[in-house]
């Protein structure tokens, strides 16, 4: 084993992890190094093969058992090498050993009850979807058209055709699976492989359908709608089940994971549901107050701006933001910028200077303790008129 790669490691995994928790690793891993995401990356390209490498082992009962047993006996040639199987009661043979086998994989390996063949799963297919900032605060209906392999109708995605019923595997009888015996010089090796006669389904299509040529699929454009609850952002997806790729004898197909992409907003930002917005206003506004129209996703509001404010000073309207598809809306946070104009005619000029020489520094409060500080610090005062 010390040559093999450790699939619980790839997925990031306990060893006693539970079938949930490894789809969840996989899903997780699958979506973020997906070659569609990353597309010219090959290691990332990689680094998607061995996670679907380690999921396809440790997502099968049957054969995670058969993984488990060679990390726990390194060394012992494969699938149950047991040297010349000395200690398992006076030399062994095959048909001792094989009823170890049979509690680990599911009936012998002759003439035992055959297992059921495993269900089959289509691979997910993920897309993206650019969304306005509107749509995605404030929720929408779209429509998404993308290429798959649906469903053969025909034979309801068996491959066979008419739908008729599939043969059991002759040669497998339909495990899927099928053991090979090698004795060698170090004791006799099992080990187990898929079946070549059914490529591991345990079923044999004896007539192919017409309109798929026994695939069970064909290649077709697929729409579907949804609706996307107001709230989602950068890296938001839906699922929708049963829209990825077709499994093959007729199994479960896949699901559609759509990943959203906002783009940005003229005038807002956000976080999470809270909506952020800088608030421009006249030095008149600011030293005198005064009312100002403010936007929201919806619609404008009047909001009054307090007397004195200063720039940088910061309002939080509650319940104001994003609806949350949960429940609850978030806030707007108005941060507010004092403009100062940048051309003055001659007349402005003298008012702001009159006005500026009649103000008392008292009534300065930042500019004030500035000073204060300054000419205790230096002996000297800052503002020179």
């Amino acid at each position: 084993m010390a040559d093999k790669k450790n699939y619980y490691e790839i997925l990031g995994v306990d060893k006693k992890a539970t079938p949930e928790e490894i789809k969840a690793a996989y899903r997780k891993l699958a979506m973020k190094y997906h070659p569609d995401r990353n597309p010219g990356n090959e290691e990332a390209a990689e680094r998607f093969k061995e996670i679907n490498e380690a999921n396809e082992t440790l997502s099968d009962e049957q054969k995670r058992a058969a993984y488990d047993y060679e990390l726990e006996h390194p060394g012992m040639g494969g699938m149950g090498g047991m040297g010349g199987f000395d200690g398992f009661g006076g030399g062994a043979g095959f048909e001792d050993i094989s009823d170890i086998f049979s509690s680990i994989f599911g009936g012998g390996f002759g003439g035992g009850s055959a297992r059921t063949s495993r269900s089959f799963v289509g691979e997910d297919i993920q897309r993206e979807m650019t969304l306005s900032f509107m749509d995605a605060a404030k929720g929408c209906k779209k429509t998404f058209s993308y290429t798959r392999n649906e469903p053969c109708a025909s034979c309801r995605g068996t491959g066979a055709k008419d739908g008729t019923a599939l043969s059991t595997c002759g040669k497998c009888q339909g495990r899927g699976i099928v053991q090979q015996v090698q004795n060698t010089m170090f004791g006799r090796t099992i080990r187990q492989m898929p079946c070549p006669d059914c490529g591991g389904t345990g079923k044999i299509i004896r007539e192919k359908c017409p309109e798929c040529k026994g695939k069970g699929s064909q290649r077709k454009e697929t729409t579907v709608s949804f609706d996307i609850p107001a709230g989602v952002d950068t890296n938001s997806y839906i699922r929708k089940k049963g829209f990825g790729q077709a499994a093959p004898n007729g199994g479960t197909p896949g699901d559609l994971i759509i990943i959203f992409r906002v783009e940005p907003h003229k005038i807002f930002t956000r976080d999470k549901f809270d909506l952020k917005l800088d608030l421009p206003i006249s030095y008149k506004t600011a030293a005198l107050g005064g009312t100002v129209k403010v936007p929201t996703i919806d619609d404008t509001f009047e909001f009054t701006v307090p007397e004195g404010t200063q720039s940088g000073t910061i309002f939080t309207l509650r319940g104001k933001g994003i609806k949350s598809a949960r429940g609850g809306t978030g806030n707007l946070i108005l941060r507010v910028v004092v403009e100062v104009p940048t051309k003055l005619s001659r007349d402005q000029r003298k008012e702001l200077e009159k006005l500026d020489d009649d103000l008392d520094l008292k009534q300065y409060e930042k500019m004030r303790r500035y000073s204060d500080n300054v000419e205790t610090l230096y002996g000297e005062k800052p503002y020179v008129k």
